[in-house]
């Protein structure tokens, strides 16, 4: 029964592990970019000795492409309500909830996308050309038709999409700005409950659905 008993244990260990490594990562990533980022660094973040994280990490950019890849998957997700959705009124509007979630939970990992591929994608361009474009494809693909019903206005579609990273990802990439002119405190709850329903006005009735 010892055996059993200690491998749960380790794998819990190894989650939150990896877990403690990514999170410093994130802010690491995000604070002094690729380039400036090292190893240790991200060690000290997170409070471990710098072998640990090459025990779970080989090198930096295995780390980085790690960072890269959880926040576009968190963001796919979020494209799970538009998928199953009527129409834009409902689905859009789920989007950008779930976006703006995300910008208010995982500033550090939206700032690190941000920064990559305002810098030419050097790491992961090979990403944006496969995963970023199919799912880009699909979501195209789902505002035309909803367009062709007539259930909203006919704009491109790439456009739309492009307009809703911009303003969703503001409140992540620009958040100091934002405190700032909150009188230097972050967004309340109930000032992010009002923020998503103003994006999501703004938009919803610009295209035409509500």
């Amino acid at each position: 029964m010892t055996a059993p008993d200690r491998t749960p244990r380790r794998t819990d260990i190894r989650r939150e592990r990896e877990t403690l490594i990514l999170s410093a990562a994130e802010k690491v990533f995000a604070e002094a970019g690729y380039g400036g980022a090292t190893m240790q660094l991200i060690a000290d973040m997170a409070g471990l000795p710098k072998a640990n994280l090459h025990y779970y990490f080989a090198t930096k950019e295995e780390l980085y492409r790690r960072v890269v890849r959880d926040i576009f998957e968190i963001w796919l997700h979020a494209a799970d309500s538009m998928d199953a959705a009527t129409g834009p009124a409902e689905g859009i509007g789920a989007y950008i909830d779930a976006k703006m979630e995300i910008s208010r939970l995982h500033p550090h990992g939206s700032k690190v996308w941000a920064s990559e591929v305002m810098h030419g994608a050097p790491v992961i361009q090979d990403y944006l050309e496969t995963s970023l474009r199919d799912w880009t494809q699909g979501r195209v693909a789902l505002i035309q038709r909803w367009i062709d019903e007539g259930k909203m206005a006919p704009v491109d579609p790439s456009h739309l999409l492009y307009m809703l990273w911009a303003t969703t990802q503001h409140y992540a990439d620009f958040g100091h700005q934002i405190e700032t002119l909150n009188g230097g405190k972050p967004l309340t709850d109930r000032q992010w409950q009002a923020a998503k329903a103003s994006v999501k006005a703004i938009i919803l009735r610009g295209i035409g659905a509500i």
